[in-house]
């Protein structure tokens, strides 16, 4: 059904942005600076190099940071998506694969510049491989939890394409009786890569960041 929302002013897809923009701003830059660090970006794989890999991460990161900020706002300042694609269903048909390609996206990078660049992170293998293995289990946890009792078009944000998803009830069970904010607390963790890799812990941090900017101004 299309919701009957009034369009507002375009200015608002800006309000309350200025916080998101200085943190992509600083993430920009400290980018170019780890580029800078001793073997942060040596190594390649499959003929592309770990900063060509580590570029690319960058790139996702950004862009779906992006794609969200300008669905979210769009449907909830006037439901756009909503009356262009005919229906809340169609619209949010048309951005949660995106969504789910683009951060997926950011899971793969992050492994294959993990294979690239491994070994120049100052730690025993052995102690990243068991310190990635403990942050993986809160993370294996919470898409369970997010699977069974959130669900998944809940944790794309259903929420601000259908008025009614803003009233359904918190979520307690699983990982949420512990935290609200469960995939901004434990599910970043999962972009570890292994923990061996001096351009895969830059990115991941700058992706943390990232996520962290979008949680407080989403």
């Amino acid at each position: 059904m299309i919701q009957s929302r009034v369009p507002t002013d375009l200015s608002l897809m800006f309000e309350g942005q200025a916080w998101h923009a200085l943190c992509l701003a600083v993430l920009l830059a400290l980018a170019i600076w780890a580029a800078g660090m001793d073997g942060a970006m040596a190594g390649a794989l499959f003929g592309i190099s770990s900063a060509a890999w580590f570029a690319l991460l960058l790139a996702d990161t950004i862009v779906h940071q992006l794609f969200v900020w300008v669905s979210w706002r769009l449907e909830l300042h006037g439901g756009r998506l909503t009356r262009w694609f005919g229906g809340t269903e169609r619209a949010f048909a048309f951005y949660a694969p995106i969504f789910a390609i683009l951060f997926g996206a950011r899971f793969v990078l992050v492994t294959l510049l993990a294979i690239a660049n491994r070994g120049t992170l100052d730690i025993a293998p052995w102690l990243g491989l068991l310190l990635a293995a403990i942050i993986a289990v809160p993370a294996a946890y919470l898409f369970y939890s997010v699977k069974t009792y959130f669900t998944f078009r809940r944790a794309f944000g259903i929420d601000h394409f259908d008025p009614e998803a803003r009233h359904w009830p918190m979520v307690r069970e699983g990982i949420f009786k512990y935290t609200s904010n469960g995939m901004y607390v434990f599910g970043i963790g999962a972009l570890s890569g292994g923990l061996s890799s001096k351009s895969t812990e830059t990115g991941r941090v700058l992706a943390d960041c990232a996520y962290f900017a979008h949680y407080r101004r989403a």
